[in-house]
């Protein structure tokens, strides 16, 4: 299972009750937090989270919104006797821009190592996080996030008993190693079925529509993206400003078709309770507000049983 945590949906400025855009997930006890922004570490303790876990953090980019909570957060990781090492990815410059604002933070008892991206699409993976970052389209350099959690396929105990295989070998096959034992090599695709289908999650913030972005997010389980503004109207505010509407949001959910869309990053205009998510739900239905601490458990599909 995944766990899907939104820590705060205020884009530019937090507001009171609205902390800057942040997403933590879990997985198999690794952390990994998408944005930085202000107030972050209030909203994990909100959320009843710790930061010690987190093992990766993804940067969009580096407006202060979505990093200027990082020098703090680190800080407390450092407090809390954190040994283990910390991956941070981001767009180019990444560790120039990190390096400064530890100027407030400089002695961490963890080593911090950066991903620094270059390309229109990287792929990359750590702690079972198959992670696609991909170029979106704002006034800096910006990337959202696809993050995948694979699923093996089932393993053919009949077939590893006909193939003779030793029983020491099954549990490194079903992890997809390749074994040799006595001089024979014994390779997964000899005992597992066609993988199964995994959890995807799909980030967005701070962008104009793409074709890019709709690639990236297809058949997400759960897409979460950004909504500066509700209105329709403000349509010509957000092509200037390199942002989106609610109704363009929904537009790129549905062609993606992903099973949930969670809006996020509004305006400090915007302040109410339900903004124009129901004129948004006439062209996505699935589409919800995003609200700080909204969470979500992500289970894999159950399966038929095969008769």
């Amino acid at each position: 299972m995944l766990d899907v945590c939104l820590l705060g949906t205020s884009g530019m400025m937090p507001l009171p009750k609205r902390w800057l855009t942040s997403l933590l997930t879990r997985y198999n006890g690794s952390s990994l937090l998408i944005d930085c922004g202000e107030g972050t570490q209030i909203a994990l303790r909100e959320a009843g989270f710790s930061s010690n876990p987190i093992d990766i953090i993804l940067i969009t980019h580096f407006h202060a919104d979505h990093i200027s909570g990082l020098p703090g957060l680190l800080l407390s990781m450092g407090n809390a006797d954190r040994t283990e090492e910390l991956l941070i990815v981001g767009p180019k410059g990444l560790a120039r821009v990190v390096n400064s604002l530890r100027v407030i933070c400089p002695e961490l008892p963890f080593r911090v190592s950066y991903k620094e991206l270059h390309e229109t699409d990287e792929f990359f993976e750590k702690n079972g996080y198959n992670i696609h970052a991909y170029k979106v389209k704002h006034n800096v350099p910006c990337y959202g996030y696809s993050i995948e959690i694979k699923r093996a396929g089932r393993f053919n105990a009949e077939a590893a008993k006909e193939k003779e295989i030793p029983l020491k070998c099954w549990n490194p096959l079903q992890k997809g190693e390749t074994v040799t034992l006595d001089g024979k090599t014994y390779t997964p695709d000899m005992v597992m079925g066609p993988e199964r289908k995994g959890l995807k999650v799909t980030y967005c913030t701070d962008s104009r529509p793409t074709e890019e972005i709709v690639a990236a997010a297809k058949d997400s389980d759960l897409f979460v993206c950004e909504g500066m503004y509700s209105n329709p109207e403000d349509e010509k505010k957000a092509r200037e400003k390199k942002h989106m509407t609610f109704f363009e949001a929904a537009e790129m959910a549905k062609k993606a078709n992903v099973k949930e869309l969670w809006l996020t990053h509004f305006s400090p205009s915007m302040f109410g309770p339900d903004f124009n998510v129901e004129g948004t739900r006439k062209i996505f239905k699935e589409t919800y507000l995003g609200k700080d601490g909204k969470f979500v458990e992500l289970n894999f599909e159950e399966e038929e049983e095969q008769v």
